[in-house]
């Protein structure tokens, strides 16, 4: 059975897709000449790559004009965030705060 999850885990598995996020999340709607100038490959390798992340949900596009730009939709990385990071975090976190008041406490 493949989830939506396993679309992003897949998208985020690749050094390269996470550069192209990376390089979205510094300035968002991006055209694919922009993208491609910071890989050595092809242009259709870097299609290649943002084809996955589109279709994870993790980019999403928008003509402008003749140009196609690129933006980032960080929505399913904070939901596998909630789904598999805050809930094996949330007892660390919430003894941390125990402690400092308890601390804090006794000051």
């Amino acid at each position: 059975m493949t989830t939506d999850e396993d679309g992003v885990f897949k998208a985020l598995a690749d050094p390269t897709r996470r550069f192209l996020l990376d390089l979205l999340f510094a300035r968002d709607g991006r055209t694919l000449t922009e993208l491609e100038s910071g890989l050595e490959m092809t242009r259709f390798g870097v299609m290649k790559h943002l084809r996955v992340l589109a279709d994870a949900g993790l980019v999403v596009t928008r003509r402008s004009g003749r140009e196609k730009l690129h933006f980032l939709n960080p929505v399913p990385i904070r939901l596998v965030h909630d789904r598999w990071i805050d809930k094996y975090t949330e007892r660390q976190v919430s003894a941390l705060a125990d402690l400092k008041r308890d601390l804090e406490t006794e000051a």
